[in-house]
């Protein structure tokens, strides 16, 4: 392991929003929040301008508009991110060839034995805001340290539009009286639960004995105590990581009681995850659906196909049949469907008859609608679209089955 990396971490600020202020100058230095079309869709983003009313990611339309009453609404448009990112990374890669896109706004950029090239690290990471700000009028914070987690915490550091290096020498003084919610894997609920071991710096929880928290935490112990010290070993990986599901979830325009209309949501949501799978030569070998109610109670049940399967209509009529063996409790909020078990299509031929024909058939449709648009052709059923604009999931990635086609 190189103990003498460098590593820069590139956050695009307020990435949605600020695109949005960036096209329309009529929303400039104004608050905004960039939804989904759905009248129940929540807070994406927000520009600055809106958080510092209190404006958060996840709000709903009536808690956002709540806290700032002049806060306007924009609807997002996927095409427009997923392209800026593209070109985001692009130019990082300009500078590194180890670029690990983190999600759609942000990404790790391995700069070791650059130097020679390009000069220190701080002198390229100017050079990249500059380059990113001329190709899409838009600011981003980079976290220059030895490390992915000292990087992430980095780029954190001052926002918007940030410049942070944390030298090797310097990490004890920073980590000292370093909230520990502030390192990137502890969440909320285990920031509580160290506050009640007494721990509420990252300083303290690189002294804390190391029994105590692999007794209170598992495994993980080891790896938190290592964490409040500054050591992370994790390297920067250019390349989609293994892909284990694939999967689309919707959270409908209002609650539904009838099943069949929740049959219809699973089937779009069927024909979304098989086309990715289909695109990538995957099948999946178990079928995951995931029903939320109107109280936000939310489960799940999971079954096993006889044979793996990147075809809508199998995976559907597994979604199906389980919600056929259950009884809705009450309205659904929320539909989603998941293939697990994902491994590589060996070119597996399907044992019935006329299995064949129809692979050829979806093939024929994937063509077309790679060279004329997602929903050029399309099933009968689904033909009246009711899906409206959704958020991207966190997991995109520019590359890869995570990429999720907008067209």
């Amino acid at each position: 392991m190189n103990h003498n990396r460098t590593i820069m971490h590139v956050d695009m600020n307020a990435f949605f929003a600020s695109i949005e202020q960036h096209e329309n100058p009529g929303l400039r230095n104004k608050p905004i929040a960039v939804v989904g079309s759905g009248h129940r869709t929540v807070v994406t983003t927000a520009s600055y301008e809106a958080r510092r009313f209190g404006v958060k990611t996840g709000m709903n339309r009536y808690e956002a508009k709540k806290v700032c009453k002049e806060l306007i609404f924009v609807v997002g448009d996927n095409r427009k991110y997923i392209g800026a990112s593209m070109r985001v990374m692009d130019i990082l890669s300009g500078f590194s060839p180890v670029v690990e896109p983190y999600s759609i706004d942000e990404a790790f950029v391995d700069m070791t034995g650059t130097e020679a090239l390009l000069g220190e690290a701080e002198h390229a990471a100017k050079e990249i805001k500059r380059k990113i700000k001329d190709a899409i009028g838009i600011r981003c914070s980079i976290g220059i340290a030895p490390n992915k987690l000292l990087a992430k915490l980095a780029s954190d550091m001052q926002k918007p539009d940030g410049l942070v290096v944390i030298k090797r020498s310097d990490v004890g003084k920073v980590l000292e009286d370093m909230p520990v919610g502030k390192l990137c894997g502890i969440g909320p609920s285990l920031t509580s639960q160290l506050e009640g071991l007494g721990i509420r710096t990252c300083g303290a929880l690189g002294r804390f004995p190391e029994g105590i928290l692999k007794r209170r935490f598992g495994i993980i112990g080891t790896r938190l105590k290592l964490m409040g010290q500054g050591i992370d070993e994790g390297v920067v990986v250019p390349v989609d990581p293994e892909v284990k599901s694939i999967g689309h979830s919707h959270t409908l325009p209002s609650d539904i009681s009838d099943k069949s209309a929740v049959k219809w949501h699973i089937f779009k949501l069927s024909s979304m995850v098989a086309k990715r799978a289909r695109r990538h030569g995957l099948m999946g070998s178990a079928v995951q659906l995931t029903l939320r109610y109107s109280d936000f109670n939310t489960f799940t049940r999971r079954a096993r196909l006889s044979m793996p399967s990147n075809d809508e209509r199998v995976i559907t009529a597994a979604a199906s049949a389980m919600l056929d063996s259950i009884r809705l409790a009450m309205a659904v909020r929320l539909v989603g469907v998941t293939v697990s078990g994902v491994a590589k299509d060996e070119g597996q031929l399907e044992l019935f008859q006329g299995g064949g024909k129809r692979h050829k058939a979806l093939e024929a449709m994937d063509s077309i609608n790679e060279a004329f648009g997602s929903s050029t052709l399309t099933w009968a059923v689904l033909n009246d679209d009711k899906l409206e604009s959704n958020v991207i999931s966190p997991a995109w990635r520019p590359t890869g089955a995570r990429m999720i086609d907008c067209r």
